[in-house]
């Protein structure tokens, strides 16, 4: 498995962090996920991608968790690149589109806060159109969760138990838990007090 770091170094330089062999070598490593090959794609774009997502939503940590989500994707994930500028767009595309989500979510969670501190409380078509906001901003994160993740608590929002999820998926209930506990972590700290609001109407 690829380690990664989860408060990455800051590279002083990564201009001279250099990728061993040819490009068309290295792409082949990371197609076959050879975790060396991985880690200097870490070092080589780490600060770059960064200070990418900085510009778009002003916020360090945030921007360091994106590109932290980046990486895992793209490791985690079984697309297979064919050249090296392919990689580096995908790379650039991903923490992009992750920024945008970002954006969104945090502008229905503004919205939310704002409109309760102003009325102090809410109407039932407010409420209503609420929930949609919010289990539309839930079905975005779910989509970006890892794929096995994303199969169990897919199931797991359809109202199927455990034991009903691991047989559609031939699994066991223990790996089901383990895959709904990884995702609600992931969700939670993705989408921040919006999930929270979600556990609190849909009770999960």
């Amino acid at each position: 498995m690829f380690i990664y770091f989860r408060k990455p170094i800051f590279v002083k330089n990564p201009m001279v962090v250099k990728m061993n062999g040819t490009e068309q070598d290295f792409i082949r490593r990371i197609n076959i996920k050879e975790e060396t090959a991985f880690h200097d794609l870490f070092l080589k774009f780490r600060n770059y991608l960064v200070l990418f997502a900085m510009r778009r939503i002003d916020q360090l940590d945030a921007a360091e968790d994106i590109v932290q989500e980046t990486f895992i994707t793209v490791w985690e994930n079984k697309k297979i690149y064919n050249s090296y500028q392919g990689l580096k767009a995908y790379l650039y595309e991903l923490v992009q589109n992750k920024c945008t989500n970002y954006l969104k979510h945090k502008q229905v969670e503004d919205k939310y806060v704002s409109y309760v501190k102003t009325t102090g409380e809410e109407t039932e078509g407010d409420y209503n159109l609420m929930q949609e906001e919010i289990y539309r901003e839930l079905y975005m994160a779910v989509r970006e969760l890892p794929e096995k993740c994303q199969k169990v608590f897919e199931l797991h929002l359809e109202g199927k138990k455990n034991d009903e999820i691991a047989e559609i998926l031939g699994i066991s209930v223990l790996t089901v838990k383990s895959h709904k506990q990884n995702a609600i972590h992931i969700l939670k700290k993705k989408m921040g007090n919006l999930f929270l609001l979600y556990t609190y109407i849909y009770e999960v």
